[in-house]
């Protein structure tokens, strides 16, 4: 993937979901981890839409899931309004499994950053399946915005 831009410092890619972990690891890739110079890659990865075999009604093993009226441009740009001088933001969305998607995707970058989300008590003790793969198989290093990392990071309401 190339940028429409020069590449005067790191290229930073960032798993976005709409989630507050996503909007974590955005707002961390804005504010902490960026230097004069670099790109940031927001990239949105939704599930495909696929038949299961032999029949034509059963799509997804729990149903389908619609589209949300998500626009990730959109949510990237009210989240980088909230931070003074933020960068730029390439956003992307693509469709797969996230974390194959997220990998391929920092195959060229300097960093990816992701939100890991948790489910209940066995959650707490290891990565979710996402970030556990992101940090098995990228080639660049990772940044895992955890739970209590996204809550340090949620922006002030006053």
């Amino acid at each position: 993937m190339n940028l429409p831009y020069a590449r005067d410092g790191r290229v930073i890619v960032v798993g976005v979901d709409g989630s507050p972990h996503g909007d974590a690891a955005l707002r961390w890739a804005l504010t902490t981890g960026t230097h004069p110079g670099d790109a940031i890659r927001a990239i949105l990865v939704r599930p495909r839409d696929t038949l299961l075999p032999g029949t034509s009604f059963a799509i997804q093993p729990h149903g389908r899931r619609p589209e949300r009226d998500y626009s990730l441009a959109d949510h990237v740009a009210a989240l980088r309004a909230t931070i003074d001088n933020a960068p730029q933001v390439e956003t992307t969305t693509v469709h797969g499994e996230p974390a194959t998607e997220l990998v391929t995707a920092s195959a060229d970058a300097d960093l990816l950053v992701i939100g890991a989300h948790h489910a209940g008590a066995i959650g707490d003790l290891v990565l979710g399946s996402v970030a556990r793969d992101c940090v098995r198989y990228s080639r660049c290093p990772v940044v895992v915005i955890t739970e209590e990392a996204a809550h340090r990071l949620a922006p002030v309401v006053s």
